[in-house]
């Protein structure tokens, strides 16, 4: 259940509402919208006056809704109307209009508009439109003259709507910590909905400036990118012309007057404020002293296989630091995989979003590594021609979102929990399409069963725990051929298996034979040690 609080401005916000409320809906939404239920019991009802037309009666309503506020004269408050929308999941049960009058009631009472037995509280009605939702109506002025104490309000109630859940047996939402994205508006959504998008502006932009920040090294990149994608940026520029923000809006985005709709970036996201861009953005700066650089795909994954280490031993700053850069991974790899997968890796990073936040202020600086790796890779497109590469990246991420999952349930965050739980099932999809042809590549090169027998006796003796389910795993020939391929780099079979298995457990591996696959192709490509250094 999805309560959502929307403030009305002005002397005529009443009558706007109350139109909108027994009107169509701008999408021919509304269907017999009707009172529920009101501050007295017996509000006029527009819906079902059969003896006089509607309009009268709506006006009548607006005039008794609106007599508390006409009594302060030029003292009213300037925001005049509380509206909320209580909409129901599709899977849920439809509710009567008595239970919907007592869901109104409830929140009503949580949100301090109208407590339990004040008979001076604001007035209030609450308008079903369909089977699945409500909206409620109220001035901010108590009929006592007094205005309402509704601090916390949208917080308040969430908590209610929860107790309302359970008592109803509905579909049970997570409760939240302020830090989620800002939801679109139902206005938003009808729009989207009448222009054939499967998304609102809000989201667009949102998947868009994310992507830059993960795509940036600089704040001029951020914006070089985001113009690159289609996006009109507007700076905020402080007398000094120092930028000190930034809004964005679609081509062709306009609203009624034909202006473009803009957005901040604090309104897409809490961490997408220019200020917090900047935090990150400091840290995927080049070092001043050039760095030899290797294999920009076996350093991305060896910076994922390390945020498992990250999140179970370091502090939170930090676990928070490597969620995010996860989560900028994510927003990267589509633009670098294949066609087939970019949607199912899109929707991952969409889910994912949700648990790259949390109140832990980030330490970015300790996820550098795997956010420059990523941006060589976006930005000279690095060869991967059998995939492996994205393949052993997309392993060692698989696991890291199985830790993230955890690190939020341990911090009972639950809705971040949830998203890194729909972002699983979306990456174990796109796992399954894009490790299959990269392993077969492997296989066809597999060596002799001597070879494999010498290799299999090592690993019995290395992880006599893990042998069997390895040696009897179809990706065992991969593996061969993984160490063959090292052995001929120059380096020992012995040598890279026992490095690659002491790299990390594989106690917590889904699937240890394809993790041990991508280690040694990791360490088969390093640079060989001498014959006398391997001595």
């Amino acid at each position: 259940m999805l309560p959502k609080i929307i403030l009305g401005a002005g002397p005529g916000a009443t009558r706007r509402t109350i139109h909108y409320l027994f009107g169509p809906g701008r999408a021919n939404e509304h269907t017999d919208p009707h009172l529920v239920a009101s501050w007295n019991g017996f509000a006029p009802d527009p819906g079902r006056s059969s003896h006089r037309a509607p309009q009268d009666v709506a006006r009548q309503l607006v005039t008794q809704l609106d007599q508390p506020v006409k009594m302060l004269g030029d003292k009213a408050p300037q925001h005049i109307v509380w509206h909320c929308p209580v909409r129901a999941a599709p899977e849920d049960p439809i509710l009567t209009d008595a239970q919907w009058a007592d869901i109104a009631h409830r929140i009503v009472a949580a949100a301090s508009i109208a407590p339990d037995g004040d008979e001076e509280a604001c007035r209030w009605v609450a308008v079903r439109h369909a089977e699945d939702h409500i909206h409620i109506a109220a001035t901010l002025v108590r009929q006592d003259g007094r205005r309402p104490t509704r601090d916390y309000d949208q917080r308040a109630v969430q908590n209610e709507a929860r107790k309302i859940e359970a008592a109803y047996g509905l579909r049970q939402l997570k409760r939240g910590d302020g830090t989620a994205a800002k939801r679109h508006t139902s206005k938003e959504h009808f729009k989207a909905k009448r222009q054939g998008q499967d998304a609102t502006s809000r989201e667009i932009l949102r998947q868009r400036v994310r992507r830059a920040v993960a795509a940036a090294a600089s704040e001029a990149e951020f914006f070089a990118f985001l113009e690159a994608t289609g996006v009109n940026v507007r700076p905020k520029r402080a007398p000094s012309g120092d930028i000190t923000g930034y809004s964005i809006s679609l081509p062709g985005d306009a609203n009624k007057q034909g202006d473009p709709v803009w957005f901040s970036g604090s309104t897409l996201a809490g961490d997408l404020s220019l200020p917090r861009i900047r935090q990150c953005l400091a840290t995927t700066n080049p070092d001043p002293v050039a760095t030899p650089q290797g294999n920009p795909w076996h350093q991305a994954t060896a910076a994922a296989e390390r945020i498992p280490h990250h999140l179970v031993h370091g502090d939170e700053p930090m676990a928070q630091g490597q969620l995010a850069s996860l989560g900028a991974t994510f927003d990267l790899l589509p633009l670098i995989a294949p066609a087939a997968v970019k949607g199912e890796l899109e929707r991952a990073a969409a889910s994912f979003e949700r648990a790259t936040r949390s109140r832990i202020t980030a330490d970015h600086h300790s996820a550098r590594t795997l956010r420059r790796s990523l941006q060589r890779i976006w930005r000279s497109l690095s060869p991967d021609d059998d995939g492996s590469g994205l393949a052993m990246l997309v392993d060692a991420a698989l696991t890291a979102a199985a830790f993230a999952l955890h690190w939020h349930r341990t911090r009972r965050h639950a809705q971040q929990e949830a998203a890194a739980q729909q972002a699983l099932t979306h990456l174990q999809t796109v796992y399954g399409q894009i490790t299959e042809p990269a392993l077969n590549i492997l296989a066809r090169r597999a060596p002799t069963p001597q070879t494999q027998h010498r290799y299999a006796q090592h690993l019995q003796q290395a992880v006599p725990e893990h042998a069997e389910r390895i040696l009897d795993d179809p990706a065992w020939d991969a593996l061969t051929a993984a160490l063959t391929r090292a052995e001929k780099a120059g380096h020992n079979a012995a040598t890279v298996l026992d490095q690659a298995l002491g790299e990390r457990t594989l106690d917590d591996a889904h699937n240890p034979a394809r993790a041990l696959t991508w280690r040694i192709r990791r360490l088969g490509e390093r640079h060989a040690p001498s014959p006398r250094a391997q001595a």
